[in-house]
């Protein structure tokens, strides 16, 4: 990977910034009171990798109570959620998806 996970984030939702999407769609980071974060991107709208309508299901990974991430795709949203260390980390699954069009 050439650039940072927030970087090619950040590129890549200005990127789909088109005068419509912005306004209807976009990027949501919140935490988690267990703790954690929170990570939506909505998809609507959005072609990858030559792909429009992909669906993940759930796939939780628990390695202990401090540890631990969560990810799906469904209803055209990236939806994931990990320990307070694993923002970066929710990043790269998105880019992942977004780049490879993979079930990371």
């Amino acid at each position: 990977m050439s650039s940072s996970n927030l970087i090619w984030l950040s590129d890549w939702y200005n990127n789909n910034c088109n005068g419509n999407w912005e306004h209807m769609y976009g990027v949501r980071i919140e935490t988690l009171d267990n703790p954690g974060w929170e990570l939506t991107i909505d998809l609507s709208d959005i072609i990858y990798h030559g792909n429009k309508d992909i669906n993940l299901p759930w796939r939780f990974i628990e390695k202990n109570e401090n540890d631990w991430y969560g990810y799906k795709i469904e209803d055209e949203k990236f939806n994931a959620a990990g320990d307070p260390l694993k923002l970066d980390f929710l990043i790269g699954l998105f880019r992942d998806v977004i780049e490879n069009c993979s079930s990371v």
